[in-house]
């Protein structure tokens, strides 16, 4: 039997996205958490609440990215009792940035933080590896954003409307888990916007059929049909 090297690399796969749109933002991810070809978790939640306004997405390795969240979230909660109101989407982005960029030797994560506030409205901000910061109308992430950057020079336009916003979340981390095999499982979307935030769960049954994609099913028996009785 091959030894296995439990130091080497391992490939940590995802599909991140952000995007602003007339009054708010829709962020979305895929659900699945891999190692290797292994995958470790098929469910998962990638979208981690940082403040009641702000959201952040998190691909590359999952516990360095859950404790950056962790710390910024402790961070945030300090600011928010100091100064006695919501920390703003460009604070919150900026502690993952620097964060992020003090550790970036240490860290394997890319982000992206979304939120709204009542100084600036929605805002995206992605912070790749490395440590730096970008505020963009959309950004996307993860192993499967390769499979994307075509597909949001075609489909993104400025003062998008909510429904069209989250619609084009969903179709293309579809997209992305149709053509990345490390990104996989259901669809989530997180909205926020000036009226609070609203979760949604997309499972596989009611994300479009790309193609050459089969049709989701609960069991391979759906597909090959029930085998016939044995005799004996």
């Amino acid at each position: 039997m091959d030894q296995v090297d439990f130091n080497a690399p391992h490939s940590m796969g995802t599909t991140i996205i952000g995007v602003t749109y007339n009054g708010g933002v829709v962020l979305g991810a895929d659900s699945r958490t891999s190692t290797g070809v292994y995958v470790a978790n098929r469910a998962s939640d990638k979208i981690t609440k940082l403040t009641d306004n702000v959201y952040v997405c998190r691909s590359g390795s999952a516990a360095d990215s859950q404790v950056v969240s962790d710390y910024v979230r402790y961070f945030l909660h300090q600011h928010t009792i100091q100064l006695g109101q919501p920390a703003t989407v460009k604070v919150a982005a900026n502690l993952v940035r620097l964060l992020a960029y003090n550790n970036k030797n240490n860290l394997q994560t890319g982000l992206i933080v979304g939120g709204w506030d009542k100084y600036e409205g929605g805002q995206i901000y992605g912070v790749p590896l490395g440590g730096t910061i970008v505020q963009q109308p959309f950004a996307i992430g993860g192993s499967g954003s390769s499979y994307l950057y075509g597909f949001f020079d075609q489909a993104w336009k400025e003062g998008m409307t909510q429904d069209e916003a989250e619609d084009l979340v969903k179709k293309a981390v579809s997209l992305a888990i149709a053509r990345d095999g490390a990104s996989g499982g259901v669809v989530r979307t997180v909205i926020i916007n000036s009226e609070g935030v609203t979760r949604n769960f997309y499972p596989g049954d009611q994300l479009p059929i790309w193609h050459d994609e089969l049709e989701s099913h609960n069991s391979l028996l759906d597909i090959l049909g029930a085998p016939e009785p044995m005799n004996i």
